[in-house]
């Protein structure tokens, strides 16, 4: 019993571990708020486009646009509804989701070349500030004079 009682207590310490690493919370936070973002195209679609698209084309009312097919082998059955207007609605839905998506992917893309062209600038910068050997050579010979003045005073004062 103690021995499934420690699997139990390790599994639910890997899980924990696994659950609050940042990238399982940022996916479930996507999902979230892919959803909801989902639920509000689609009420857009439904309540806000397609209504004075259908107006626009005499009338029409996509969520009632069907295609009734004879039920050629079962006689008796109901004919078969092909609703094609849902699916024009999806589709609708679609394309807007997509279109914001690439929006916000183009954004992204943006920053990241801002910040890519900062660390660029900020590497040319450190390029402009390295020195050549010359100079390198001088400054040693700076130090080594300023030093042997130093000692040299010290010297005389003894």
């Amino acid at each position: 019993m103690t021995h499934a009682k420690q699997c139990c207590f390790s599994f639910c310490k890997e899980f924990k571990a696994f659950a609050t690493r940042g990238n399982v919370l940022d996916l479930a936070i996507g999902i979230v708020i892919g959803t909801a973002f989902t639920n509000v195209i689609q009420s857009v679609v439904d309540d806000i486009i397609t209504p004075p698209l259908g107006l626009v084309l005499g009338g029409v009312d996509f969520v009632n646009l069907t295609v009734k097919m004879k039920n050629f082998v079962y006689k008796d059955q109901p004919p078969v509804v092909i609703r094609y207007g849902k699916f024009v609605q999806s589709v609708i839905t679609l394309i807007i989701v997509a279109m914001a998506l690439f929006c916000v992917i183009k954004g992204i893309n943006q920053l990241y070349k801002m910040t890519s062209k900062k660390k660029a600038k900020s590497n040319d910068v450190d390029t402009i500030i390295e020195v050549s050997e010359e100079v390198k050579i001088l400054r040693d010979i700076r130090d080594l004079l300023a030093r042997q003045s130093t000692t040299d005073s010290i010297h005389v004062r003894v």
